[in-house]
């Protein structure tokens, strides 16, 4: 099982070609450590949590962007990850809860009564839990691709069964090479390079996302994973009465089972499910017109 939630979660990004907006780059103690966080253009804000658990925050600095060029779109480093720094990565100072603190950290650093929350994959999850936490904090929520409102994806996941056996078994390879000592770069990108497809519906990006999959840390991955066990991760009844609008988007041909984003739109009051055709897992390169155009109304809505 940690397995499995490493391989999804790490895989479920990617980089965005940089488009040159001016952006600011700042960091503040908090709980422990170093919190680093850029925010890009202005208007109203719209915090981005990027997917991983133990993934920085640099495959979502092209999407921060092109947000960017309509509202305040800020992006940051989970702990532990990028150039967000702890004295120690354990238990004690990777759990839910302190990525929770670090999120209201940056939203008081700003100085914002309420924002739009954006959350990718497990980021989704996180967006989640910090609604729950923080409910009038939310003008609106944006679950992409969402690893859901509970633990109920990691029994029903299966990644590696939309690859090739070929795919499969240089998978495999390379993973064994890696748990065997191989620390190199090259050996991360192959294994990438035979994952990516599994999250693609247009396999012309598998090079962009094998890059991303060589910079994920699976100890922040496992500990993250193991916490979520710890407090029973379900935030189901505590969002039930969320009032402000919900945006759901998932790809057609996504790894995660639709059932996750329905009964998400179930839990929420005020949402919108979208299944985006062309998409499997990531909704602003494979289906970037619907995709950015449904968060464009979202905005819209939650300023009437």
């Amino acid at each position: 099982m940690k397995y499995i939630f490493c391989s999804l979660l790490t895989g479920l990004f990617i980089f965005l070609s940089q488009i040159g907006l001016a952006q600011q780059s700042q960091f503040i103690e908090e709980n422990g450590g170093i919190i680093h966080f850029r925010v890009f253009g202005d208007g109203v804000p719209i915090l981005i949590i990027n997917g991983g658990p133990g993934m920085n925050s640099d495959g979502f600095s092209g999407l921060a962007e092109i947000l960017g060029k309509s509202y305040k779109a800020i992006i940051y480093d989970q702990r532990g990850t990028g150039r967000s720094e702890l004295p120690e990565i354990s238990s004690r100072s990777i759990t839910l809860d302190l990525m929770v603190k670090d999120i209201e950290a940056i939203r008081k650093e700003l100085n914002f009564k309420e924002w739009i929350i954006l959350g990718h994959s497990f980021g989704g999850i996180l967006a989640s839990y910090y609604t729950s936490k923080h409910p009038s904090r939310v003008s609106g929520l944006i679950l992409s691709s969402s690893g859901g409102l509970d633990m109920s994806l990691f029994s029903s996941l299966n990644i590696t069964g939309r690859l090739t056996s070929l795919q499969r078994d240089s998978l495999n390879y390379w993973t064994r090479k890696i748990q065997n000592g191989d620390t190199t770069y090259f050996a991360s990108l192959q294994r990438g390079k035979y994952l990516a497809p599994a999250y693609l519906n247009d396999k012309s990006f598998v090079p962009k996302v094998a890059e991303r999959l060589t910079q994920g840390n699976s100890e922040i991955n496992t500990l993250v994973y193991q916490d979520m066990r710890r407090i029973g991760y379900d935030v189901t009844e505590e969002l039930k009465g969320f009032e402000t609008p919900v945006l759901i988007m998932q790809g057609k041909h996504d790894i995660i089972p639709v059932a996750i984003s329905e009964k998400a739109h179930s839990v929420f009051k005020h949402s919108k499910l979208l299944i985006l055709p062309n998409s499997s897992h990531y909704g602003w390169l494979e289906d970037s017109l619907l995709y950015f155009t449904e968060i464009d109304s979202l905005i819209s809505l939650t300023q009437s």
